[in-house]
């Protein structure tokens, strides 16, 4: 039996038990639990929570740090270098150096990785303030305000409209309570609750039990008071919901991609090099520590350090531009990001709007059509909108105060039907001192007018003709033509009748209409053409009237030739709406669920999409995204939902946080990139060398003292500057080009390492060696001489390349004249050189078989780097010209 089918028989009891039956059953009461008995209940039942991430312990963040594939290759050649070199080795020939090394790599990449884990633990706690959820409980008979994981089972909470349920209730008390269950059905249906007891055989089906409220579901309208039965992974939610959820993790993707691609390269390498030494009389042992070593080489080492310095610089960077990334990973999403879907309102437009008309059917002002609207705005139990803002401001106008004071004394809530998102308006019932009742309407003229039968003018009701929308339309058209929000009015008198179901909602008399000014934000049309610039393509998706969506959208600058409304959407095959999200940009009059759909048709098409919203209707929709994005005033369930919350509701900040996003990945590709065509390089010298040299061209220990000073160095590039033209399109994080650039690029390196060796063993060792080649030399220290001075002029002239190549693989332009690093790469790097070079000229460098070179080999590494950078130039023209980029 599964654990959602287990938790189905043992929640669905209570929908059918009296709430003193569940008191008791719990170990509860109406006055909520005794503090001393919260902690007995937690141990009894669990936490409020799903993944440990949440209070992450020092020893998860150690493994994290330290156990990744990467440390995992070179802690299995440390092991082999310690059994070949110290253990098995000969008293004369024991020697701890190389394993010493490779430890030291695994150290050094696992503290920074832990530093820049516990760095960014702060940021977290910020993050966690900012999206901070409490909830209200009865505790003791007293109201108390807690964070919502430390709700517990048998706690009182209550919860209103905008709220997110924090746990799965048996509701035990409720006023007019709407819920959205979308979170765990996937449905855009709002269901009304209740709390009375069911009988058995009533609503089999566990979401449909409606005195249950359900974890992750949203408070549409209303109030509630419940007993939590399950908390965290004991809930509904909590048995589909997996920790740390990959399904959106196209980091990790990206990640996984660029490590397959390393990983082909050294499936192919490494056996060769082995059985090229094991042919040409090299110990197996050996052979096989040497071809690991070669792997290790041709692997970027501090590739999961330098990925994390990237994203942590990048996130702080990101932070002060007032934007936040909630998830490190998400930032894939944010600087890969190539269409925005956003709503109008709030981000195009102001969040106030200005109530300017309340008018009659035929457009004269009308006072009573207000007076409606204001009751309907102050007794609907939703969450407040801008409109109904808008509305209840009116109270505020001179000499209104008290004619609205004695409009709510003189008519009394008596029921309401909430706002839905198919139906797109609210109904109130209100019940006058008689004790009559009259059903007001306020929404979307079209579905409003749909549900009339009459029109009302000057006190008289009149039938509505055959062409009433026509009529309708001839007196809003041009205000919505100049972007004005115009919502209709309508009531219809039930008598003595104090409830109301959506059968009620027809039959409806038209009063009027209400127009609000809702201007676009001054920066509007200037934050547009900057996404544009980006080529990141504004696409609106917004639940208002088409033709308000196209007035706002020609004012700031997006094309709005054609335009798509939720309808016609709903009569569309998946395969024609895939080519028309490519060419509209402007959708209109949509729900929840078309939202959804729009953005999975943009993914399909290769897509990577952003939501950006701040409603409980945008969740949907942000979920789906490949990054979505939420802003600090939004309902706390859309800034929960959220990848990257922004802290002013800004296009300018989201611009300035894409270009941040784009900067970090790009500097992580220069790092992956360049790191690994150069190993490629050398790495494929060495199998050329292996097949012909007497000897090694480089021993294990060189080849990791290369890479680690290397990677030492590389640390600083997140620091690095970026050009402007390569943050003006969306950076791709994966693999899929690795390769290419690698077989570009590696061999101009593979080229000179074999001019160099070929220098080495034919006139530079010769030379210094009495004159005869290596076969030649019969004397034992003569030939150790031979190789330490060949071994040596390489390791130079391959750190020397690599690091100079840094400069020259990081822009397509000329370095150094059309393009500069930042001033911190140029010195760490050239201070590298000096310093690395140096320690041949030290009593330290006979530790790793290194020795000194005469003073003249260094014109001949700076003749070899010269033409080195000369023709890699050539060659980043080309590639350029082919593939259209570089990094």
């Amino acid at each position: 039996m599964s654990k959602a089918t287990l938790f189905d028989s043992r929640i669905k009891k209570y929908a059918y038990r009296e709430a003193s039956e569940i008191y008791r059953d719990i170990g509860a009461s109406p006055d909520g639990l005794p503090i001393e008995q919260i902690e007995a209940m937690r141990e009894k039942y669990g936490v409020n929570g799903f993944t440990e991430r949440k209070n992450d312990t020092t020893m998860q963040r150690l493994r994290r740090a330290f156990i990744n594939p990467f440390n995992v290759i070179l802690f299995v050649l440390g092991i082999v270098s310690l059994v070949t070199d110290v253990f098995v080795a000969s008293n004369f020939a024991r020697n701890a150096t190389t394993a010493i090394i490779i430890f030291s790599m695994i150290l050094i990449s696992g503290v920074i990785r832990l530093i820049q884990e516990l760095r960014a633990k702060s940021a977290a706690a910020q993050i966690d303030r900012l999206i901070h959820e409490s909830v209200t409980v009865r505790r003791d008979g007293e109201l108390m305000e807690i964070p919502t994981e430390e709700l517990v089972v048998g706690d009182l909470v209550l919860f209103s409209a905008g709220d997110r349920v924090p746990a799965d209730i048996r509701l035990t008390k409720i006023t007019d309570l709407f819920i959205s269950q979308a979170a765990i059905t996937g449905e855009s249906a709002i269901l009304e609750k209740s709390c009375r007891k069911l009988s058995y055989g009533e609503q089999e089906t566990l979401t449909q039990l409606e005195n249950l409220a359900f974890m992750a579901t949203t408070v549409i309208s209303g109030k509630g008071e419940g007993i939590v039965l399950a908390v965290g992974k004991d809930t509904l939610y909590g048995s589909f919901t997996k920790p740390d959820s990959d399904d959106k993790n196209s980091f990790q993707k990206g990640a996984n991609s660029i490590a397959w691609v390393m990983l082909r390269f050294m499936a192919v390498l490494v056996p060769i090099v082995f059985v090229l030494l094991g042919i040409t009389g090299g110990k197996l042992l050996e052979s096989f520590a040497f071809a690991l070593s070669v792997a290790v080489g041709l692997m970027p080492e501090m590739l999961p350090m330098v990925i994390t310095a990237c994203l942590a610089k990048g996130s702080l960077a990101i932070s002060k531009k007032q934007t936040i990334i909630k998830d490190i990973n998400a930032m894939q999403g944010f600087g890969s990001m190539d269409v925005l879907c956003m709503d109008k309102t709030g981000t195009l437009t102001n969040e106030s709007i200005l109530l300017e008309y309340y008018m009659d059917i035929l457009g004269n002002e009308n006072t009573e059509v207000l007076d409606l609207a204001y009751l309907n705005s102050s007794y609907h139990s939703g969450v407040r909108n801008t409109i109904d803002n808008a509305i209840l401001a009116c109270k505020t106008m001179p000499g209104c105060e008290t004619h609205y004071t004695d409009l709510l004394a003189q008519y009394q809530k008596a029921d309401e039907i909430p706002f839905d998102y198919a139906r797109k308006f609210v109904s109130t019932l209100v019940r006058d001192s008689d004790g009559e009742c009259q059903l007001i309407m306020k929404g979307d003229i079209g579905h409003i007018v749909s549900r009339c039968s009459h029109v009302e003018y000057r006190g008289e009701i009149l039938p509505i003709e055959k062409d009433g929308m026509q009529s309708v339309s001839s007196v809003v058209d041009d205000m919505l033509q100049d972007g004005m929000k115009v919502i209709a009015i309508a009531r219809k008198n039930v008598g003595h009748q104090s409830k109301i179901t959506p059968v009620d909602e027809f039959n409806m008399t038209l009063v009027g209409y209400l127009s609000f000014f809702d201007a676009p934000k001054q920066t509007a049309k200037e934050s547009v053409a900057a996404l544009k610039r980006l080529k990141v393509t504004p696409k609106i998706l917004t639940g208002d009237q088409a033709a308000i969506a196209v007035s706002v959208c020609r004012r700031v600058g997006i094309s709005a030739e054609e335009i798509l409304t939720g309808a016609e959407l709903d009569e569309m095959t998946d395969s024609e709406l895939s080519t028309a999200v490519e060419k509209i940009h402007v959708f209109a009059e949509l729900t929840p669920g078309q939202k959804v759909r729009l953005v999975s048709a943009l993914q399909e098409n290769g897509h990577s999409v952003g939501f950006m919203g701040d409603g409980i209707n945008d969740i949907p929709a942000m979920n789906e995204a490949d990054v979505g994005i939420s802003v600090d005033t939004a309902v706390d369930a859309a800034k929960d939902a959220a990848d990257v919350v922004l802290l002013q509701k800004d296009l300018n900040v989201l611009e300035q946080g894409i270009l941040e996003g784009r900067k970090t990945f790009t500097n992580m590709l220069k790092y992956i990139k360049i790191t690994a065509s150069s190993n490629f390089g050398n790495i494929f010298a060495i199998v050329c060398a292996s097949a012909f040299l007497p000897f090694l061209p480089m021993t294990s220990i060189q080849i990791l003292l290369l890479n680690l000073l290397y990677d030492i160095l590389c640390i600083v590039l997140p620091w690095d500057n970026v050009d402007e033209e390569e943050i003006l399109s969306p950076r791709d994080w994966s693999g899929k080009t690795l390769g290419r650039f690698m077989m570009s690029f590696g061999p101009i390196s593979s080229l000179f390492d074999i001019a160099t060796f070929l220098f080495l063993y034919y006139f530079l060792c010769p030379m210094l060696c009495g004159g005869a080649t290596y076969l030649n030399i019969t004397d034992p220290s003569l030939q150790l001489q031979y190789v330490s001075l060949f071994q040596t002029g390489w390791f130079l002239e391959s750190m020397w390349t690599q690091v100079l190549i840094l400069h020259f693989l990081r822009t397509p332009k000329v370095p150094f004249m059309q393009s500069r690093s930042s001033t911190p790469v140029i010195c760490i790097t050239l201070a590298g050189i000096v310093a690395f070079t140096a320690i041949t000229f030290t009593s330290g460098a006979s530790l790793f078989g290194l020795t000194k070179l005469p003073l003249w080999y260094f014109a001949f590494l700076l003749i070899v780097a010269l033409v080195y950078m000369l023709l890699t130039t050539v060659a980043k023209y080309f590639y350029k010209k082919k593939y259209h980029e570089l990094i």
